[in-house]
């Protein structure tokens, strides 16, 4: 079944690569029924900021997809402010991390752990 235009304007997408590393860190942690959490909460430097863990409950108001072999759990008032959000991770001289490309966000820190709306 496709997906309508709603639908993939409200789903968090995850890349490939940041999809790679999550299998990398759950098979480290050696459960492989661990899930990817997205979340946001209120707080950091520009008003929310954004939540990653690995996961293996579901909640009651949680939307889980699956991408590129990993699921992924946002629950539903996150999902609200990460619509159309993609999670990519990225190796570079300054590190490796996550990072997150928010069209809701009008603001982000420079860290681009934290966002505003």
């Amino acid at each position: 079944m496709a997906e309508t235009a709603a639908a993939t304007e409200t789903r968090v997408v995850i890349t490939p690569s940041a999809s790679q590393r999550v299998q990398t860190l759950i098979k480290m942690e050696g459960k492989p029924n661990l899930m990817l959490r997205l979340s946001v909460s209120g707080g950091g430097c520009s008003g929310f900021q954004y939540g990653i863990t690995l996961d293996d409950q579901i909640n009651e108001d949680d939307v889980v997809t699956e991408q590129h072999g990993t699921k992924v759990v946002v629950d539903q008032t996150s999902l609200d402010l990460l619509a159309g959000t993609e999670v990519d991770f990225v190796e570079d001289l300054m590190g490796a991390s996550f990072q997150f490309r928010n069209p809701n966000a009008t603001s982000t820190c420079g860290c681009g752990s934290s966002f505003s709306v």
